[in-house]
Formats: structure tokens, C-alpha cells, sequence
């Protein structure tokens, strides 16, 4: 399967659905503006993408305070499917049809990926509660949009790993967005868009292909720039604490360098670059 062909079919979902999408995206999009298209792909395609997932010894393990979790975005190390698909929603089709939907002006695909391409999460593995960085690598571009495609056949929510979005913030409970098989979920990013994944509680791995989307404008006008800000959840008060001085200690940093200190490595470098 070419891009193309991954490409195609993903207009032709979205399309088919714009209208519910449209109103489910502006039923949340002043707190957290969020969608999703369950059953994207046919189901055989979306299978091959599970299945030529890379194994965790092939994959760069973040673990700390912060996450647990396999990501990969050396994508010419992989099953050429994998790469295929991610690109796939880089497709300018699809690109101008979310950002339709979404209220987004000139937005961007990432071709470098930064931060985004493959993630996959096993037992007991999570996200904390975070604001994504609110800028591209080069802080050119601000980032406005997150697209997460799940890829775990049979995925049920009581797996947890699932997106949670927290659009009242920690002191009330989030919304769940399980990591449904063949389910694209796209979700907003601002200074108010607080997300996590949920501890993995299954002996099995939630897989996720994920993109963003960028523009020259941020999506609200009260958007300022932000590193990746992590916060415990409403149980762990002092683990909240020593997040918060980290995100102050990092933000102290990007003032000083505004690039900062060392290259994040979590970017495609392709042999032509």
C-alpha cells in the first residue's frame, strides 16, 4: 500500500462523515476541541499496520516521573507500511479537509516529525497529564493540531492506555477517549489543552501512529509559547510539585536558548538531509 492509496481512503472516511465530525469538533472546541472517525482504514489494512509494528527492542524506551512508552521515528528502519501511513495523513487532501473542520488557517504537515510517528505502550506504561510543546523544532510554527491513529485489534477500554483530555482541568474528572482499533482521534492544541494516556492495566500493547499539524498562527489568540509542561494527576500532589518546578526549570532554559541546550532527538532525519 502506497500513500496514496492510504490517503484516499481516509478522505473519502472523513468526507463521509464531515457533518458529525463538524459537530462533535465544535461541541468541545471551547474547552478542548476534539473528534474521532472510528473504522478509517478497511480493516485488512489496518491490521498490516499492526502487525509490522516494530518490537520494543526496536523501539527508543522514555521512561521517567513524566512517561513510560516505546516511541519510533526513524521510519526507513521499518516495514515501509508504516511510513506509508504516517505520510498518508500528511497528504494535502486531508491536511485542508481537518483544518476546515477544525477553523485552522495555513496549516502545516510535519515531514520531520517531530514528536510524533510511532508510540506503542505495554503493561502498566503512561502518559501524565501534559500541555504538548507549543511550537515546531525550529520555533517557526505553532503546533495546532494532534492526530492519533490507534492500531490495537480488540482494544477495550478497561485496557486503559486510552487518551484522556481535561477539558476542566485536574480537579475534575477527564474525558476518555478509548485507543479503539482503527480509530483516528484529533484533538486541539493550546495553553488550555491538558491531555494523558492512561496506565496501561493489559498484557497486550497499544499502538498509535500519530502526526501533527502546525500553522503560522496559534489557534487562540491568548496562546503563548510553552515547553511540553507535565503535572501529576489529582492523587499525586507531590509528584504535581516536582513537575511544576521541572516545567518552571525548563521554561527558565528556552528563555535563555531559545532553541534550546541539546538537538531533541525525536526527529526523522532522512539520509537526504
Amino acid at each position: 500500500m502506497k500513500r496514496k492509496e492510504f490517503a484516499d481512503l481516509i478522505v473519502e472516511k472523513i468526507e463521509q462523515n464531515k457533518k458529525s465530525i463538524k459537530q462533535q469538533y465544535d461541541q468541545s472546541k471551547d474547552s478542548i476541541g476534539y473528534f474521532w472517525v472510528d473504522d478509517l482504514l478497511p480493516e485488512e489494512w489496518a491490521m498490516q499496520i499492526n502487525e509490522k509494528f516494530p518490537t520494543k527492542d526496536k523501539m527508543v524506551l522514555k521512561k521517567s516521573l513524566k512517561e513510560d512508552k516505546y516511541i519510533a521515528v526513524q521510519m526507513n528502519e521499518y516495514d515501509p507500511i508504516l511510513e506509508e501511513i504516517i505520510y498518508a495523513f500528511q497528504d494535502k487532501r486531508i491536511v485542508d479537509l481537518i483544518a476546515e473542520i477544525c477553523e485552522i488557517k495555513q496549516p502545516f504537515p510535519d515531514s520531520s516529525l517531530y514528536a510524533g510517528g510511532l508510540s506503542m505502550m505495554g503493561k502498566n506504561q503512561f502518559l501524565q497529564p501534559h500541555l504538548d510543546n507549543s511550537h515546531d523544532a525550529k520555533r517557526e510554527l505553532w503546533r495546532v493540531l494532534n492526530l492519533l491513529y490507534y492500531v490495537s485489534p480488540g482494544w477495550q477500554e478497561d485496557y486503559g492506555g486510552n487518551l484522556e483530555v481535561w477539558p476542566n482541568g485536574l480537579k475534575n474528572d477527564p474525558i476518555t477517549i478509548v485507543s479503539r482499533f482503527n480509530r483516528l482521534a484529533v484533538m486541539a492544541t493550546h495553553n488550555d489543552s491538558l491531555h494523558s494516556v492512561s496506565p496501561v492495566r493489559h498484557d497486550g500493547y497499544r499502538k498509535c501512529v500519530s502526526n501533527y499539524y502546525f500553522s503560522k498562527e496559534p489557534l487562540r489568540q491568548t496562546d503563548s509559547f510553552h515547553v511540553t509542561s507535565f503535572r501529576g494527576r489529582p492523587d499525586q500532589k507531590i509528584l504535581d510539585q516536582v513537575l511544576q518546578v521541572d516545567n518552571a526549570l525548563r521554561m527558565g532554559v528556552r528563555k535563555i536558548f531559545k532553541k534550546g541546550i541539546v538537538e531533541n532527538p525525536h526527529i526523522y532525519k532522512k539520509e537526504e538531509e
